[in-house]
């Protein structure tokens, strides 16, 4: 993995953190914080949209954002537990690794490393 998927893979997690926060954000400090988390978020995407490929990136970030937001909030703030959820998390995990073992970066395409 280089490290512009490193960077999807990061803005994901954060993505997982401002989701939630959308939820629990009580006051003006909590919704600058998430404000600033999704700021954070797509800068650090577009930084890794520099070589790779806008439609893998992006399935990977929100699989990520989807993924890990359903399983912390299942894990953390007691949302029910389902094996129904687990099984389609496991399904969108499948196609987001699908696409990323499918997808060549673009300096992969050039011959640059």
């Amino acid at each position: 993995m280089n490290r512009n998927w490193a960077l999807v893979i990061i803005a994901g997690i954060i993505e997982i953190f401002w989701a939630i926060g959308l939820k629990y954000s009580n006051n003006w400090i909590s919704w600058i914080v998430i404000a600033l988390l999704i700021y954070l978020s797509f800068v650090v995407l577009l930084k890794a949209l520099q070589t790779v490929p806008v439609a893998s990136a992006y399935a990977v970030f929100t699989g990520i954002g989807t993924a890990g937001t359903v399983v912390v909030e299942m894990v953390v703030f007691g949302e029910p537990f389902s094996w129904t959820k687990i099984f389609f998390i496991l399904l969108l995990l499948a196609g987001v690794i699908g696409l990323k073992l499918v997808t060549t970066d673009s300096s992969e395409k050039e011959g640059v490393e």
